[in-house]
């Protein structure tokens, strides 16, 4: 065997060559048709362009509002605290994210009523909802709103 009878394991398929003549199969148009806009080169259609008919998202009807910048809050159920907190201990963000009920410490946090309280806890979190808060003085625990 020499250099030169090596082979690749590989199949390697060679690069499309255009316009190198009729003989190729892609001389004279390079494979792109004939005239209009495709044909040309730096030709570039942007997305949803329908060629001057209205496009598909302005011809249908749009309701309501939709936020674009929403705030995204890490939301946790007071069923789980109760689960990962001893009585009368401080929940902070922190503390969460160390327990495993939220992954980033850079989102605020927002305390639903799903489950029960029944131990006496000091909850520190950005937003808390109507029935977590209910739930929380029933529990005769606390809760502090964290300012941001």
């Amino acid at each position: 065997m020499k250099i030169h009878e090596l082979k690749p394991k590989t199949k390697r398929k060679s690069k499309k060559r255009l316009g190198r003549g009729p003989g190729s199969g892609h001389g004279k148009t390079s494979g792109r048709g004939h005239k209009g806009q495709k044909a040309r080169t730096g030709f570039e259609l942007r997305p949803g362009f329908e060629g001057g008919q209205m496009p598909l998202m302005r011809r249908i009807p749009k309701r309501g509002f939709v936020n674009r910048f929403p705030k995204e809050y890490q939301v946790v159920n007071l069923g789980r605290i109760e689960e990962k907190f001893e009585k009368n201990e401080r929940v902070t963000p922190e503390l969460l994210k160390t327990r495993g009920l939220i992954h980033k410490l850079s989102l605020p946090v927002k305390i639903l009523g799903e489950g029960e309280l029944h131990k006496p806890l000091t909850i520190c979190a950005h937003k808390f909802s109507k029935q977590a808060v209910e739930k929380i003085k029933k529990a005769e625990a606390s809760f502090e709103i964290i300012g941001g």
